[in-house]
């Protein structure tokens, strides 16, 4: 029996649920992966605002509270070999860059990143000023993946939805799992 890929999802402040939401969905569709999350205070206040019918925590995953530094997922010998953050504020995004470990998703992420294991950060902010440029170049140079929520659209997306898609499943690929997705060129 194969093992399933350990994946966390940190779900952070910042405006843009529906990537997060979308992404869950997908995951929870497969069996090849055993997924944790991790979700800020604010993310769910931001949740409740722009998918009020939904509940972030229907998805059949296990669910950890932010400040549960005895979580599997607080520690490397848990293994997980990779981390999402969808979506990743600035003010988190730079917590994360000052290795600044408050709560159980910038533990994580610090984990992530000492392990020398996948940690992938969706930023969903605009404009970007320079502490924010700085902030992703010296995660970038730590081993983390930037992939701000900046949708495709030569798949000829017709609904928001589809657009928002177009991030998650560049996700995905980045995540090393397997999908049928657009390919630039089929």
């Amino acid at each position: 029996m194969k093992q399933k890929k350990k994946i966390i999802i940190g779900v952070g402040g910042s405006s843009g649920s529906i990537y997060t939401s979308i992404l869950l969905d997908k995951l929870s569709q497969r069996d090849d992966v055993d997924v944790a999350v991790v979700m800020s205070d604010n993310a769910r206040i931001n949740w409740q605002i722009e998918l009020p019918d939904t509940d972030p925590e229907s998805f059949p995953f296990s669910y950890y509270k932010k400040n549960d530094f005895m979580s599997p997922i607080a520690s490397g010998s848990s293994q997980y070999s990779s981390m999402v953050i969808c979506p990743c504020s600035m003010g988190l995004l730079g917590r994360i860059a000052a290795g600044f470990s408050q709560d159980l998703m910038t533990r994580a992420a610090d984990v992530m990143l000492k392990e020398r294991r996948q940690l992938i950060l969706i930023p969903r902010e605009t404009p970007y000023n320079l502490i924010h440029l700085r902030n992703m170049t010296t995660l970038t140079e730590a081993g983390a993946i930037i992939c701000p929520a900046t949708p495709s659209f030569y798949s000829k997306p017709t609904s928001i939805t589809e657009v928002c898609t177009t991030v998650v499943d560049r996700v995905i690929d980045l995540m090393g799992l397997p999908q049928e997705s657009y390919r630039w060129g089929d």
